[in-house]
């Protein structure tokens, strides 16, 4: 979907220092000057109605909370990258506001994962925004591993022993899920990620599964307590919590622009298929 004739963008800052960046006054000015009315945000509140887009400047942490403002407002996200690696925010300013202007972009639907938490946590953070983009997650917090038990659907997996575990949505499997040795999956595949964290056993694998299955999540633990994560959001849990992850009825429609691409993403800024071989 392309929209054109954006008048009214508002810009959340979520690296330190990035408010004074020149590249981002540079690009501000020229929206302002292409007649787009641009404001600042810093919470949900603060999004004004009509607004075209939200614009999220800094790297992929930025975007994240980006994303939480956004939430089921359906206005669309665009990751201004200050940071480092950037995948989701991969567009640097310079030359960006002529193609926002032009209207020289897509809109893609990024699913959203929802967290169905018993008992809550009273972690007002993960209580009040029980979403996550990338992905959720729970860790050991002592010494001693965890045994996970899932259910997909229903149907229970083997136990997996191991320092915890992650489901993940497509748009993550370039994030932590990558770390634990989960697969990269395109944007718009329709999939989620279950992976265990440093697991216990040799005959592990990371599990692709529909993006519409149920899934349930409980913990055997020597500790009180875990860590729960909801992307870059961590609360502490009783080790008893009962954790159920499906997909949120909305998701994130976030901003591409029509130059870029994912494959070329990754062989810029992971290497991928680096070899001695492949240079043209």
């Amino acid at each position: 979907m392309t929209f054109h004739g954006i008048m009214k963008a508002a810009i959340y800052v979520g690296k330190d220092g990035a408010a004074n960046d020149p590249r981002l006054t540079f690009f501000v000015d020229s929206l302002r000057g292409g007649g787009c009315s641009v404001y600042s945000v810093e919470t949900r509140e603060d999004l004004k109605p009509e607004t075209d887009m939200l614009i999220s400047v800094g790297g992929d942490g930025s975007f994240l909370l980006a994303s939480m403002l956004a939430g089921d407002s359906n206005i669309p996200v665009l990751g201004v990258n200050l940071g480092r690696l950037g995948f989701l925010s991969e567009n640097h300013p310079e030359n960006l506001a002529s193609a926002v202007l032009a209207g020289d972009y897509s809109v893609q639907d990024r699913a959203i994962l929802k967290a169905a938490i018993s008992p809550e946590t009273g972690n007002p953070m993960i209580d009040s925004w029980p979403y996550a983009l990338n992905e959720i997650s729970v860790h050991r917090r002592g010494a001693a591993m965890l045994g996970v038990d899932v259910t997909v659907d229903g149907i229970a997996l083997p136990t997996y022993w191991s320092d915890g575990l992650l489901v993940s949505t497509s748009s993550g499997s370039t994030a932590y899920s990558l770390s634990v040795g989960g697969p990269i999956v395109l944007p718009e595949a329709r999939v989620l990620i279950i992976a265990p964290i440093a697991p216990h056993n040799l005959n592990v694998r990371p599990l692709i599964v529909s993006d519409d299955a149920k899934i349930s999540i409980s913990l055997r633990s020597r500790d009180e307590s875990v860590v729960l994560n909801a992307d870059n959001r961590t609360a502490e849990v009783p080790a008893d919590t009962q954790l159920n992850v499906s997909l949120a009825q909305f998701s994130l429609r976030r901003v591409q622009l029509n130059r870029s691409n994912f494959i070329k993403a990754l062989t810029e800024k992971l290497f991928w298929g680096e070899d001695v071989r492949n240079v043209k």
